[in-house]
């Protein structure tokens, strides 16, 4: 029979993540139709895996078509990953022919996720391939107090970064995309804020065995006086407004009030003194009808006496 290599082989069945420190299938590495049979190997992170019963185990299949004569080769991959190792192991596998001047045959690279887990004394190990780096970093937390960053002049503002990761990593501090020449620490304290303390802060969480991680951005700024008076006023404003309109407008009636009471009074005024007229002429007439009286006796009188 002649020879017939196969196509491509392929992962099928893949895991998506693992955990550390519990034996888990990564997947099976199928390939059909080749003659001779040949082999399937597994690699890790580019390393050839080679089963040791323990973190890594190969369970092989070989069947051959009755017609064809054809090989249909099986190869199921368990692994253990290491507590500690690496966050997103690369696994694949690849088809060696046997026959000289034949190359081996690859399978695209499947990448899982390993969760840690901090229990000791349970399960073996994959080996040293996972065992070299440590669990991967958590999301990178920061934590700005007060809230929203924003303080009067001379007030404090405490940042706190949170990178749970064993051992601990370090911390280092961002501001306006720029490093802060201050030794490693978790906690950045800002008493008396200034102007020149306004800005974009960050964290970098640093892990002896994986590259940074940086979180989220707050920002810290300061409230201005006039702002905050500005505040006050937009709060208390339209009480104040109405207030004053209210009085605006009791001051307005009581003016109308007073000149209506001028008015009023004024044309009291006149009307008594129109009243008073008539009473004066009679007045004057009687005083003198009086003083006409007595003239006329006299007058007779003097009449009577002449010659």
């Amino acid at each position: 029979m002649e020879t017939e290599i196969p196509g491509k082989p392929e992962i099928v069945d893949p895991a998506s993540e693992l955990m550390a420190g519990v034996p888990d299938k990564v997947g099976i590495c199928v390939s059909k139709g080749g003659y001779p049979a040949g082999t399937l190997s597994w690699h890790l992170d580019g390393k050839t895996l080679i089963p040791d019963g323990k973190g890594v185990s190969v369970k092989e299949e070989t069947k051959r078509h009755p017609e064809t004569g054809l090989f249909t080769l099986r190869s199921e991959l368990m692994v253990t990953p290491a507590r500690g190792g690496a966050p997103h192991p690369t696994f694949s596998c690849s088809f060696s022919p046997g026959l000289p001047q034949r190359r081996a045959l690859h399978t695209a690279p499947i990448q899982l996720r390993v969760w840690g887990e901090r229990r000791t004394g349970e399960g073996p190990n994959l080996g040293e391939h996972l065992s070299e780096e440590p669990a991967p970093l958590e999301e990178v937390l920061l934590m700005v107090e007060p809230e929203g960053g924003a303080v009067a002049p001379g007030g404090t503002v405490t940042l706190t970064c949170e990178a749970p990761a064993q051992p601990p990593p370090q911390i280092h501090w961002i501001k306006d995309g720029m490093p802060l020449p201050l030794p490693p620490s978790s906690v950045l304290l800002l008493p008396e804020v200034g102007p020149e303390d306004q800005g974009t802060y960050s964290c970098v969480a640093t892990h002896p065995s994986h590259g940074p991680q940086e979180s989220h951005a707050v920002s810290v700024s300061i409230i201005e006086t006039g702002e905050e008076g500005l505040t006050a006023g937009s709060v208390e404003g339209p009480e104040l407004g109405t207030l004053a309109l209210a009085l605006g407008i009791l001051g307005g009636l009581g003016t109308a009030a007073l000149l209506i009471g001028v008015i009023m009074w004024q044309r009291r005024q006149r009307r008594g003194e129109e009243r008073k007229d008539p009473e004066n002429q009679e007045e004057e007439e009687e005083e003198r009808t009086e003083l006409n009286q007595p003239e006329e006796p006299e007058a007779a009188e003097s009449s009577a006496g002449g010659p």
